[in-house]
C-alpha cells in the first residue's frame, strides 16, 4: 500500500503519557484503554499498565489533545496526571492518596481488631452468657458501620464506577462479599433486639469489617511492592541535577536547568553531575557514566571529548559547552525509551488480559450457583450457603492476574535501563527469549571500526620501538587512517615523534619524507620495487601478514628495507568472550560483512565464528537477514543503527550498537549503551529471565484462582479427613489469601532486579 496515497496515516500522530489515579485492578486499565480507543475520536492507540499506573496515547493532533483525553479518563471516574506538565507528578499526585489509605487502614484496624476478637471470643464460649445479649450485636454493628462505609467506601465507588462503564472489577466482588454479610447481619440485630430470633442467632459484622481491612491491607502492600517495579526508573529521572553552573558575561551563575541553552559554557565541579550533553572546552578529568551506560570503570576525558548529562565528574574542574538540553539529551531519551517501554503491552498479556475480561462476571455466577446448590440443593442452610457465596467471591482475584506481565516488564526494562541495555518495547524483550539465531556486522561491531598497528617486525639490526618511531616521524603531518593508526600507536607507547621534512605522498603507494637528514619511505611492495629498495628478505614475513587479513607497511631507509608494521581493524575488547557466551545460549553465529573473503574469515576466526557471509553490499543486507529467517527461525541483528538500518527493521529483534551520546536508533528494538558486544548475551539473558518470571507469575495467578475457587465454594467438604479449615473456608481467610495473591506476584517479579 502506498502510505502517502492515505492522509490519515501520513498525519503526524503524537504521544503523550498520562499518570493515572484511581485504578483498583486490572479490569479498571481495561475499562480505560477501552473508553480511549472506542470512544475518543482521533485515538489511534492506547495502552494502560495497572502496574505503573499510566496510560500512553497516540492520537492525531489535530483531531485530539492531552486535554480532552484527561476530560475522558475524568469522565469515567478516574484521576489524571499529565506528567508533561508536572515532572515529578507521580509522587506528588499519588502521596495524598497513599496517605488516606494508610488512615483508612489504620482506622480499619483499630475498629476491626476488637471486634473479631470479640466475636471469637463469644463463638468459643470464652466470654459468658453476657456476650449473648443483644446489645453485644449492637456494640458490634457500631464497630463494623465505619469499616464498611468510610474504609470500604472505595470499594462502593468503584463498583458504581465499573457497573456504569459496562463492566465488572475487583471492587465489585469486594463489595458484594462484605455487603452480603453486613446487610445480613443488620436485620439480624435488630430482630434479636425485639426479641424475635426467627431471622437467625448469628452475625457476621466481624467478617465484613475484617475483610475489607485486610483488602485494604494487601493493596497498599501491592502498592508499596509496585512501587520498588519502577525504582530504576526513579533512579533515572534522579539523575537530572536541579540547577547548573555556567559562565555568562565572565561571571559564573547558578540557575535552574531548563533555561540552559546550547553553546552556554557549564562549570561542573569535582563530585558534581554533568547536566547537559556537551563538549569539554577546559579541564580534564575522569567521568563515572555507570548509571547511564552500565560501564563501571569511569572514563578520562579531556578538551574536545564528549560527555553525557547525569555522569559524574570524578576529578578535576570541567568546562562543558552544551550541546543537547532538555529533552535532546541523552539521559531524558534514555528515560522516554524506558517509560515507553515499560507502558507498553506484551503480546503474552494477551491471555491474561483476555481472562481478567471474562473474570469477575464468571466468579459472581459461581459465587450465586454456590449459594444456591448449598441452600437449594444441598440444605444446608440460608447462613452457611450465604457464607460459603461470600468466601468465593472475596477469595477470587483478577489482581495477580492483571499484574503478572506488566510488574515483570517494569522491572525487567528498569534493571536493562542500568545495565546500559534498553529495550525499545515490550514486544522485543518478549521476543528476545526466543532467538535461534544472531548475525553480527563485521565493522564497529565485532571490531573498532579503525585500523590499529596489530605487528612491528624489525629487521634483526633494530628494534620494534626504533621502527614505529621513525613510521610516526614519517607519517605525523598524514591524514591516512593507516598513518593516523601508526602515529597513535606510537603516542600511546610515548615515543618521541619527529616532524617530517619534504613530505611526498603518493597515491595508492606510500609516503616518502626526510627525518634527521635520511630519506625514508612507507608504502606498499610496489612503491618498494619502484625505488629499488633492496627487501631484506622480508618478503616471507609479509606473505604471512596478508594472508591474516593485515595491511602491510613496508618501511625502508634509503635504499634498504628496515621493518615491516602490520595494520588492521582489530576485534573489540570482549568480542569473542561473548560470540562464546552467545553460543552456550544455543544460538547459531554468522558474521555479515561487505570485507572480502579473506579479510572475515580471518576476522571471523579470531572471534571463533564458524559461519561467514562476505561481500555484501550494503543494500543486500536486509536480503541475507530474510534468508536467514527462512533457515533458521526467529533471527536478531547486531549492528551500528546507521549503516545497517535495513538490515536491523528486518531482523525479528534489531541489536543497535551505540554510545551514551547516540542512542536514538529508532530502527533498532535494542540500543546497548556501552557498544559492547558483551551486552548482547546479557539482553538475551535478561529476556529469557523475564519470560520465566511472566510464566511462573502467570501460572501462580491461574493456580490461585483456578484451585482456592472450588476451595472456597466447598468442594472438600465431602471428605472429612481433611481439616476443617479447607472443608469450609472462612471468609476472612478467603480475604487474607487474596489480600497477598498479588504481593506474591509483585515480589516474584522484584527477583529480576538481582
Amino acid at each position: 500500500m502506498n502510505r502517502s496515497l492515505d492522509p490519515v496515516k501520513s498525519a503526524p500522530k503524537e504521544k503523550v503519557t498520562l499518570v493515572v489515579t484511581g485504578m483498583t485492578c486490572a479490569n479498571c486499565a481495561a475499562a480505560i484503554q477501552r473508553t480511549l480507543e472506542k470512544k475518543v475520536p482521533g485515538v489511534v492507540g492506547a495502552a494502560v499498565n495497572y502496574a505503573s499506573e499510566k496510560a500512553t496515547v497516540e492520537y492525531f493532533p489535530e483531531q485530539v489533545n492531552p486535554d480532552i483525553l484527561t476530560q475522558a479518563i475524568e469522565k469515567i471516574g478516574y484521576g489524571v496526571v499529565d506528567e508533561r506538565e508536572l515532572e515529578e507528578g507521580e509522587g506528588a499526585a499519588r502521596d495524598p492518596e497513599v496517605r488516606a489509605e494508610s488512615l483508612k487502614l489504620w482506622i480499619g484496624a483499630i475498629l476491626s481488631f476488637p471486634l473479631f476478637l470479640l466475636a471469637m471470643a463469644r463463638d468459643f464460649g470464652l466470654l459468658g452468657a453476657w456476650a449473648h445479649e443483644p446489645w453485644v450485636n449492637g456494640l458490634m454493628a457500631l464497630l463494623a458501620t465505619p469499616v464498611q462505609f468510610y474504609v470500604g467506601w472505595d470499594f462502593y465507588l468503584g463498583s458504581f464506577k465499573a457497573l456504569r462503564n459496562g463492566t465488572a472489577n475487583m471492587d465489585v466482588l469486594i463489595a458484594m462479599g462484605s455487603s452480603a454479610a453486613y446487610f445480613y447481619s443488620l436485620p439480624v440485630t435488630i430482630a434479636l433486639g425485639v426479641g424475635n430470633p426467627a431471622l437467625g442467632t448469628h452475625v457476621y459484622f466481624e467478617t465484613a469489617a475484617v475483610i475489607i481491612t485486610l483488602i485494604k491491607l494487601g493493596k497498599l502492600l501491592e502498592a508499596r511492592a509496585k512501587g520498588k517495579t519502577g525504582a530504576a526508573i526513579k533512579k533515572l529521572i534522579g539523575l537530572r541535577p536541579k540547577t547548573a553552573r555556567l559562565v555568562r558575561d565572565g561571571q559564573e551563575l547558578d540557575i535552574p536547568l531548563e533555561e540552559i541553552v546550547v553553546e552556554d559554557q557549564v562549570i561542573v565541579r569535582p563530585g558534581e553531575r554533568i547536566p547537559v550533553d556537551g563538549v569539554i572546552t577546559r579541564g580534564k578529568s575522569s567521568v563515572d557514566e555507570s548509571m547511564l551506560t552500565g560501564e563501571s570503570l569511569p572514563v578520562d576525558k579531556q578538551p574536545g571529548d564528549e560527555v553525557v548529562g547525569g555522569s559524574i565528574n570524578n576529578q578535576g574542574r570541567l568546562e562543558v559547552e552544551a550541546r543537547r538540553v532538555g529533552a535532546e539529551t541523552a539521559l531524558a531519551q534514555i528515560i522516554r525509551l524506558v517509560e515507553e517501554a515499560q507502558g507498553s503491552r506484551a503480546p503474552i498479556q494477551r491471555l491474561a488480559d483476555q481472562v481478567a475480561g471474562v473474570f469477575v462476571p464468571a466468579v459472581i455466577l459461581i459465587a450465586g450457583g454456590t449459594f444456591l446448590i448449598w441452600w437449594q440443593v444441598l440444605a444446608a442452610g440460608f447462613t452457611p450457603s450465604m457464607i460459603r457465596m461470600v468466601a468465593v467471591l472475596v477469595i477470587a482475584c483478577p489482581c495477580a492476574l492483571g499484574l503478572a506481565t506488566p510488574t515483570a516488564i517494569m522491572v525487567a526494562t528498569g534493571r536493562g535501563a542500568q545495565k546500559g541495555i534498553l529495550f525499545k518495547n515490550s514486544e522485543a524483550l518478549e521476543r528476545a527469549h526466543s532467538l535461534s539465531a544472531i548475525v553480527l556486522d563485521k565493522t564497529g561491531t565485532l571490531t573498532l571500526g579503525q585500523p590499529s598497528v596489530t605487528d612491528i617486525r624489525p629487521t634483526d639490526t633494530r628494534t620494534g620501538d626504533w621502527l614505529l618511531g621513525l613510521a610516526a616521524s614519517v607519517e605525523s603531518g598524514s591524514e591516512h587512517p593507516l598513518g593516523e593508526a601508526v602515529v597513535r600507536e606510537a603516542r600511546e607507547r610515548e615515543l618521541p615523534v619527529g616532524s617530517p621534512q619534504e613530505f611526498e605522498a603518493q597515491s595508492g603507494s606510500g609516503v616518502v619524507a626526510r627525518v634527521e637528514d635520511q630519506r625514508v619511505l612507507l608504502g606498499n611492495l610496489r612503491m618498494m620495487k619502484q625505488y629499488q629498495v633492496h627487501l631484506g628478505g622480508l618478503e616471507e614475513e609479509a606473505l604471512g601478514l596478508q594472508a591474516q587479513a593485515k595491511t602491510v607497511i613496508w618501511v625502508a631507509l634509503e635504499d634498504q628495507a628496515v621493518g615491516l608494521i602490520g595494520v588492521a581493524d582489530t576485534l573489540k575488547p570482549g568480542a569473542r568472550e561473548a560470540v562464546a557466551q552467545m553460543r552456550q545460549l544455543g544460538l547459531t553465529i554468522t558474521m555479515l560483512t561487505g570485507d572480502n573473503q579473506a579479510t572475515a574469515e580471518a576476522i571471523a576466526e579470531q572471534a571463533g565464528i564458524q559461519r561467514v557471509v562476505a561481500e555484501v553490499l550494503p543494500g543486500e543486507k536486509a536480503m541475507q537477514i530474510q534468508r536467514l529467517q527462512q533457515e533458521q527461525g526467529l533471527v536478531a541483528m547486531v549492528g551500528d543503527g546507521i549503516n545497517d538500518a535495513p538490515a536491523l527493521a528486518q531482523a525479528d529483534v534489531g541489536i543497535a550498537l551505540g554510545t551514551g551520546t547516540d542512542i536514538a536508533m529508532e530502527t533498532a528494538d535494542v540500543t546497548l549503551m556501552r557498544g559492547d558486544l558483551r551486552s548482547v548475551p546479557e539482553a538475551i539473558a535478561l529476556s529469557r529471565a523475564t519470560l520465566r518470571t511472566i510464566k511462573q507469575n502467570l501460572f501462580w495467578a491461574f493456580f490461585y484462582n483456578v484451585i482456592l475457587i472450588p476451595i472456597a465454594a466447598g468442594v472438600l467438604h465431602p471428605f472429612t479427613a481433611l481439616p476443617v479449615l479447607l472443608r469450609s473456608f472462612h471468609p476472612i481467610l478467603a480475604a487474607l489469601a487474596m489480600a497477598f495473591s498479588s504481593v506474591t506476584v509483585v515480589t516474584n517479579s522484584l527477583r529480576l532486579r538481582e
